[in-house]
């Protein structure tokens, strides 16, 4: 069988984008629609398409001191060197929905933000912050970054786990997926209000875990998984979250449950207690998402 590898995108140039509009879908939802500038660049693959996302902190400036291949190690130290209060915040997202130009409006990119905190309070994060208070005009700056789920071909089962992080992640999964694929989705999320519906194949079951406040984030996730009968057919997994859910969907399925490593595909999206977990993960794995 052959290995379950990141899909690379056409190109991972800068792509300069700018806010279209914003919609507040939940307390602790916002999707913000880029599109303009240079989306002609943009290449959409569906599925679990992400990219990493330059935010900039003190106008545009610091936009245009972002170097090229910023993505990558010796880029990202280069990034680095850009001044505190002018360097970008960089993170990375996944392509909620894209939408191609048609004779009415250019190509669009919906991209749905958890928020944490509060803009007003200033208890916020930078990414939640800007999220939250950005407004049509704004500029911003991409770089696509692929794929992460990966099935071998002709495998349309799929056992999709994760946190709120992984909200857009597996929504975009569900509708790329053919119509006839089945499997299950199991997501866990904070509140009840945070588990926004999606389009998804019949075949495809959602199942939401709230998570109370005592519970550690993937703890509900990961005893579901266990209980769940896994499909006697081929399936591929994409687990995707915090850190150790998404490392602990792969422990179980291949340490525990015999199933082949190659068919897991995990992303770990964020650390419980780690000041900037995206950051992090992009200094030390500029290049490749996975652990």
């Amino acid at each position: 069988m052959a290995f379950s590898k990141l899909v690379k995108p056409a190109t991972s140039e800068l792509v300069p984008l700018e806010v279209l509009r914003t919609e507040r879908l939940a307390p602790h939802w916002m999707r913000v629609t880029l599109g303009g500038g240079e989306i002609e660049k943009f290449h959409p693959m569906g599925y679990d398409q992400w990219f990493r996302l330059f935010i900039p902190v003190a106008g545009d400036a610091g936009l245009e001191r972002v170097p090229a291949k910023a993505h990558k190690l010796f880029g990202y130290l280069k990034f680095l060197r850009i001044p505190d209060g002018e360097r970008p915040v960089m993170r990375n997202y996944t392509v909620r929905a894209f939408r191609p130009a048609t004779p009415e409006h250019g190509a669009e990119i919906d991209v749905d933000f958890v928020l944490h905190g509060s803009a007003s309070n200033g208890t916020a994060g930078p990414a939640s912050r800007w999220a939250e208070t950005c407004a049509p005009g704004d500029r911003v700056l991409i770089i696509d970054e692929g794929l992460t789920f990966n099935p071998e071909r002709g495998t349309d089962r799929v056992v999709l786990v994760g946190d709120e992080t992984a909200l857009p992640a597996i929504a975009s999964i569900c509708a790329s997926l053919p119509a006839t694929a089945s499997g299950s989705a199991i997501i866990e999320v904070p509140t009840e209000e945070d588990a926004l519906e999606f389009a998804h194949p019949d075949g495809v079951s959602v199942q939401w875990l709230v998570r109370p406040n005592d519970v550690e984030p993937g703890a509900l996730a990961l005893a579901t998984l266990r209980g769940l009968t896994l499909p006697d057919t081929p399936f591929h997994t994409y687990a995707a979250g915090e850190q150790a859910l998404a490392s602990g969907v792969r422990k179980q399925l291949v340490g525990e449950r015999g199933v082949d490593r190659n068919t897991v595909s995990f992303c770990g999206y964020w650390k419980i207690g780690a000041a900037s977990p995206t950051s992090k993960t992009a200094r030390e794995n500029a290049a490749e998402p996975l652990a």
